[in-house]
């Protein structure tokens, strides 16, 4: 099994079998693909003191498990706002992955005290993922300790998460870039709906950043509605060991799966 989500190599970012997602065995979770343009954003970005305050993904087809580019630019450059745009395309240049990043000039006022986070981790005990198919990355690119429900309860519920491994093999990941591996997290672990029976497939990911967060652990205080004849959504509060960091907004599509 693969050391770390992604290695480096040729000019392309190699995805590894940990990367694997839970609807499609050759295509990745949304949330390493979501930390790597992350990445590449936190590359572009000069050291002037503005700070990541909102990205926003759209998964334009599956990324597959393979070879991939990353791309940015700024599109709106300034002094107290600035927007990157970003993609990232295959080997062959098929584009699967694109988003903005929205940079501020961080508030010089005195304000609240944090929002205290749920319990911690350290009294909760792993869960298994429900898929029996292996390597995926919830089940083993990820460690993911329920404080509140499970893959097996419909409803709200409450997880703490931790990379396994790192992002990109001999390098340190960023306390940003694991946020975005945990963000993408809310339809998985709030289903409203059995995973057996049915498919909820987000085509997007907006991440809010309230300040950056400290530490490996990130919690996922998530909640899903769907709506019959409409549409759906899953949310989550983000926390680290601190207290909050942010928020996450997730798009479904759902359907019933196919009979086999």
């Amino acid at each position: 099994m693969n050391s770390s989500l992604y290695e480096q190599r040729d000019g392309f970012l190699h995805a590894g079998e940990l990367t694997r997602g839970p609807w499609d065995a050759q295509a990745q979770h949304g949330g390493p693909p979501a930390a790597i343009l992350l990445r590449a954003f936190e590359a572009a970005a000069d050291d002037d003191g503005l700070r990541f305050v909102r990205v926003t993904y759209e998964l334009v087809r599956p990324v597959p498990i393979g070879a991939l580019r990353a791309e940015t630019s700024l599109v709106r450059p300034g002094r107290r706002v600035q927007l990157f745009e970003g993609s990232l395309s295959t080997a062959d240049g098929v584009e699967v992955l694109r988003a903005r990043a929205l940079r501020v000039a961080p508030a010089p006022v005195p304000a609240g005290g944090l929002a205290g986070p749920p319990a911690g981790p350290d009294g909760f005990r792993p869960q298994p993922f429900l898929i029996a198919q292996s390597p995926t990355f919830p089940g083993d690119g990820m460690e993911v300790r329920f404080a509140a429900g499970s893959y097996l309860e419909p409803g709200p519920a409450t997880a703490w998460l931790r990379l396994r491994v790192p992002l990109v093999a001999g390098e340190e990941t960023s306390p940003l870039q694991r946020l975005a591996t945990a963000a993408d997290f809310p339809n998985g672990i709030a289903n409203e709906l059995p995973f057996s029976e049915f498919v909820f497939i987000n085509p997007d990911l907006t991440v809010y950043v309230e300040r950056e967060p400290r530490g490996e652990w990130i919690c996922v205080d998530a909640r899903m509605r769907v709506v019959e004849g409409g549409g759906a959504v899953a949310e989550a509060v983000l926390y680290d060991l601190d207290g909050r960091v942010g928020r996450a907004i997730q798009s479904l599509y759902v359907a019933r799966r196919a009979a086999t």
